[in-house]
C-alpha cells in the first residue's frame, strides 16, 4: 500500500481551506495533510490546523510554497498529491490521480481542468488559452501531451525529487511538466472537474496585475527550462 501525502499551498484561504482539508481526507487516501502557509493575514494557518492538516510556512511565492510542502513530507511517503486551497479543485478525483502511479503504470498524473466537467466562471479565458499553448509547445518540445497547467497533480516522490524544481513562483506547475516530460517520466494527464473558488480572491486571475505577473514568469520558467 502507497503512502500517499497532500499538499495544499494556501494564501489567504480562510474561508475555504477547512473544507478543503477535510475533503482530502474523506477520500480515504493521504496519511497527511501538509498546508502551506504562504504568508497569510488571516485564520488561514489555523483554520487548517482545526481540519487535521500539519501546517508549515513558506515566503511568498507559490513554488516556494510547493518546495516547503515538499521538504515537510513524512519520511514514509510514496507518492505526493498537490492542489490549491480555494476550493476549486475537487479532491473526490485524487483517487483517479493516484492510482496510476500506486499501480505502478505511470510516474506522474496530471488532471486537466479544460478536459473535465467546469463550473460557469471556474477558469477564465486566459488560463484555458494558457493551458492549450503550453501544451501545443511542450508537445513540440517533447511529445508529450498536455492540455492544462492544472496544480492539481500526483507524481511519485523520488521522481519529483529527481526532478530539481527550481522556480520559485508562478511557474512551478509548468516546471514540473517540461521536466517530467523532458526526463522520460511516464506522464499521464486525465479529466477533473473543475469548481469556482469557495472564498478569498485569486491571485492570478482575480487582478489585471495578477495576470500580468503570473504570465511574465510563466513565459520565463518554460524559456529557462527549454533551453536549459
Amino acid at each position: 500500500m502507497s503512502s500517499v501525502s497532500v499538499i495544499i499551498p494556501a494564501l489567504d484561504e480562510e474561508e475555504p481551506i477547512a473544507g478543503v482539508v477535510r475533503e482530502c481526507f474523506a477520500t480515504g487516501l493521504p496519511n497527511e495533510v501538509i498546508v502551506v502557509d504562504n504568508g497569510s493575514t488571516d485564520r488561514t494557518a489555523e483554520r487548517a490546523r482545526e481540519a487535521g492538516a500539519r501546517v508549515v510556512t513558506a515566503p511568498r511565492g507559490y513554488g516556494r510554497a510547493c518546495a516547503a510542502g515538499v521538504r515537510a513530507l513524512s519520511p514514509k511517503c510514496d507518492i505526493a498529491v498537490f492542489l490549491d486551497g480555494d476550493g476549486s479543485d475537487a479532491p473526490a478525483f485524487m483517487n483517479q490521480l493516484v492510482e496510476p502511479v500506486a499501480r505502478g503504470t505511470h510516474d506522474f498524473v496530471i488532471g486537466s481542468r479544460t478536459r473535465g466537467q467546469r463550473e460557469p466562471g471556474s477558469l477564465n479565458l486566459q488560463q484555458i488559452f494558457a493551458g492549450r499553448l503550453a501544451g501545443l509547445i511542450l508537445r513540440l518540445l517533447y511529445g508529450v501531451r498536455y492540455t492544462d497547467m492544472s496544480p492539481f497533480r500526483a507524481i511519485r516522490r523520488d521522481a519529483l525529487e529527481r526532478l530539481d524544481m527550481r522556480e520559485q513562483t508562478y511557474g512551478w506547475n509548468l516546471e514540473m511538466q517540461m521536466k517530467a516530460a523532458r526526463d522520460g517520466l511516464r506522464v499521464l494527464e486525465i479529466p477533473v472537474n473543475h469548481r469556482r473558488r469557495a472564498g478569498g480572491q485569486s491571485k492570478v486571475s482575480g487582478t489585471l496585475r495578477g495576470t500580468f505577473v503570473a504570465g511574465a514568469r510563466i513565459a520565463a520558467t518554460l524559456m529557462r527550462v527549454a533551453l536549459g
